[in-house]
């Protein structure tokens, strides 16, 4: 089944059940949020499944799916612990701010915590104070887990994923350094992630979701026009079960707890990329004179996967940059 948030007059939003082909949903008035869903998933999973085979088969009232009135899925978390799980992107990142590459790297996954307070939904806009700050989007996969006990084994990790999907963990690439030279990890420099519209159960991807990863190419483009299509499943050095057992390791994570892969990226360089940065690095190893700027005002981005021969997956996160604009001005009332 797939499932997104709607919003309303609550900042968490109303839960539907959308259509395997993203045409049609339905509210399920016995559960009002994802995150109420993910606290009783035992109970609530047959009746979302139930819900789904009826739009499935035409059956029962429905409404146009509209991914524009679509809030993050979970517009607040009780936690986001993003990995990166693709050393070749690491290693090439590393590589741009003139940092090597430590061996414990590669026996264990590196991860932080992100502030999963305010989760933008897939068409909100990118917004940063300052196109200075060197604004860049990362395209990677995340899946939801339910509860995981503290020093949870990896392949038991596996069986506490609830839902996957899709993340834009915006990074501002000239605010790193500095924070990292600060031996305390990335604060200022990791504004809102974005949140695919759509988040499907493990079973609804099929054979695509096998080894604790999602084996399909993941498209990133800018104003129109392809970064990179990766394929999510290839070069990924660390499994979700990994990185879910990385993170449980000495402490319990609870249900609605998001676990991200990191930037997805492939080594062969046909496949592209899905950040700038990586982009940059590359161009400068060709001795380019001139890099890809990172992004500016009203530049347009896409991110979405898409079936073999069929429909976007899981929706496409298609942001537009607002870049200079102070979001809390003196005088400019904040609305959630």
């Amino acid at each position: 089944m797939k499932l997104a948030t709607l919003r309303n007059h609550h900042r968490d939003g109303q839960l539907v059940v959308v259509s395997r082909d993203l045409q049609r949903m339905r509210a399920v008035p016995e559960c009002a949020t994802l995150q109420a869903a993910l606290d009783q998933w035992d109970a609530m999973a047959p009746v979302l499944q139930r819900v789904a085979d009826e739009l499935a088969a035409g059956q029962g009232p429905f409404e146009a799916f509209r991914p524009g009135a679509c809030a993050a899925p979970l517009p607040r978390a009780y936690q986001w612990a993003d990995g990166s799980a693709y050393l070749n992107h690491v290693e090439l990142v590393r590589r741009a701010r003139g940092a090597d590459m430590p061996e414990e790297l590669r026996r264990e996954p590196l991860m932080y915590q992100g502030g999963s307070d305010d989760f933008l939904g897939a068409t909100d806009p990118i917004e940063a104070a300052d196109e200075a700050f060197g604004i860049d989007l990362e395209a990677e996969v995340i899946v939801i887990t339910g509860d995981v006990p503290i020093g949870c084994s990896a392949e038991a990790a596996l069986g506490r994923v609830r839902l996957v999907g899709l993340a834009n963990d915006v990074t501002l690439r000239h605010l790193v350094p500095p924070e990292i030279a600060k031996g305390f990890g990335f604060l200022q420099s990791k504004p809102a992630t974005a949140l695919s519209p759509v988040l499907a159960t493990p079973d609804e991807l099929g054979p695509h979701w096998r080894g604790g990863k999602l084996h399909l190419p993941l498209l990133s483009e800018l104003n129109g026009e392809r970064l990179g299509a990766p394929n999510a499943g290839v070069d990924m050095d660390f499994d979700f079960g990994r990185l879910i057992a990385h993170a449980a390791r000495t402490r319990r994570l609870v249900a609605g707890t998001i676990v991200g892969s990191g930037t997805v990226s492939n080594r062969d360089p046909a496949a592209g990329v899905s950040c700038l940065a990586e982009r940059r690095v590359r161009e400068q190893l060709g001795g380019a004179s001139a890099l890809t700027p990172f992004l500016r005002s009203g530049d347009r981005v896409r991110i979405e996967m898409r079936a073999p021969a069929g429909p976007s997956l899981l929706g496409a996160i298609a942001p537009t940059v607002r870049a200079g604009v102070a979001a809390c001005a003196p005088g400019r009332a904040c609305a959630w």
